[in-house]
């Protein structure tokens, strides 16, 4: 793993623009698996776990043409071998999963680890996959390893027990080639839930109630080609503002998504931190208050809580953590989703923040204590990485973030990018 070298303590300014969408991207090239015809995918970001399911896809006879440098990836799947060349799936990223709906409709059985690896943020349970294709119609012999195997997909009515991306996305890849209709009620609706939805709705498949807690799905006989392209990533808007506020300086961001942000922007507010959005370009300028505000209820701390989408989402939770830091006053953050989401405060401590853990989802952090320099180990997240990084950037002197290479995994560019806003940063 890479370490990143930071001297801080400089203002970030500058105009950016981000990249596609990694959590959309995703799901949709596994979607491109369900057709034989081309698709072609623009705006796609520079990601290492794109690499590994290309890497995959081309062992088992694909043809990917990816313009990197571009943004351009046209897939052909019609060379797609009917058994797995490796025996297994790749088990070292949770994204894995997205690929069962499309390798049971082309191979009609699979085998699977239940260990599959992705950010440690805790538990991520594999049963919620098991019983929506299981009520999809598949059958499941629950071994070690898992075997799955369908002779298609049926439609059905399923009720998730809590609001799941990924599982909400093999059920509309899964659904969208059932024989019948098929409906989720819990359904999760983040950006990234609606992009892949739209990928499949422009290949062809039915899918009404997209962007709500209910999908409805009519099952198509097949998909098509078709081009498709991936949407921003609010993540990253979100990390460059907050550099930027974090630092004190003036940061735009163009095709900044801003029908994504409202309550992103009045969480900022909660921090003391105003975000502007001109059409589809948002900014942060300098002389923010980073002054926590405090709620009407006087008897309760000020609180974020993060849930899924349309809560503000757990994903941007540390962005905000390392910028309260920076903040005055006290602040309550609650994760309702990831029990091990606040493992990385002993390292944010190193830098002298005051953070106080209640238990696995709370936190109290009390800001604007004096922070210095240090040395931290970031955890395997890809956000809270980013968030060391942050407040590195915003403490005069050497800092380094080691560890830090899970930043790849979302972030094409990141040291380039944040060097294009004047930060002195390098791989290690």
């Amino acid at each position: 793993m890479a370490d990143l070298v930071v001297n801080g303590g400089t203002p970030l300014s500058g105009t950016i623009t981000p990249s596609g969408n990694k959590n959309s991207v995703l799901p949709i090239l596994c979607a491109t698996l369900l057709t034989d015809e081309p698709v072609t995918l623009t705006n796609v970001p520079d990601i290492t776990d794109l690499d590994k399911l290309v890497s995959f896809f081309e062992s088992q006879g694909s043809v990917i043409d990816w313009d990197r440098a571009g943004g351009v990836m046209r897939v052909d799947h019609r060379g797609f071998r009917s058994t797995l060349a490796n025996a297994e799936l790749p088990q070292d990223m949770r994204s894995t999963v997205l690929l069962y709906p499309a390798l049971i409709h082309r191979l009609g059985r699979i085998t699977i680890r239940t260990n599959t690896k992705g950010c440690s943020l805790g538990v991520r349970e594999i049963d919620p996959h098991l019983d929506v294709l299981e009520a999809l119609g598949a059958t499941i012999d629950k071994g070690e390893p898992v075997t799955i195997s369908a002779r298609g997909f049926t439609g059905a009515r399923h009720w998730l027990d809590y609001m799941s991306v990924t599982v909400t996305e093999n059920f509309a890849m899964a659904a969208a080639l059932a024989k019948g209709s098929s409906t989720l009620i819990n359904a999760a609706s983040e950006p990234h839930v609606q992009d892949l939805c739209r990928a499949l709705v422009a290949m062809g498949a039915r899918i009404e109630g997209i962007g709500t807690s209910m999908l409805s799905v009519a099952g198509s006989p097949s998909l098509h080609g078709a081009t498709v392209e991936i949407g921003t990533d609010y993540h990253e808007v979100t990390t460059f503002l907050a550099l930027g506020a974090i630092t004190g300086g003036e940061v735009r961001v163009v095709r900044s998504v801003p029908q994504h942000f409202d309550l992103i922007t009045r969480s900022f507010q909660k921090l003391g931190v105003r975000i502007d959005h001109e059409g589809d370009t948002a900014r942060v300028g300098p002389g923010q208050t980073r002054q926590i505000e405090t709620p009407f209820t006087s008897n309760l701390l000020p609180k974020i809580e993060a849930a899924p989408w349309p809560y503000f989402s757990v994903d941007l939770l540390p962005l905000l953590i390392a910028l309260s830091t920076r903040c005055d006053g006290t602040i309550h953050f609650w994760n309702k989703v990831y029990e091990n989401g606040f493992s990385w405060m002993p390292e944010l401590a190193k830098f002298g923040a005051h953070v106080l853990v209640s238990d696995p989802h709370r936190i109290v952090v009390f800001g604007n204590r004096p922070l210095r320099p240090a040395v931290v180990d970031s955890p395997y997240v890809i956000r809270a990485a980013v968030a060391l990084t942050m407040v590195a950037a915003s403490i005069p002197g050497r800092s380094v973030v080691r560890n830090a290479e899970i930043i790849k995994r979302a972030h094409p560019r990141f040291v380039e990018n944040l060097r294009s806003l004047g930060a002195e940063l390098e791989w290690k």
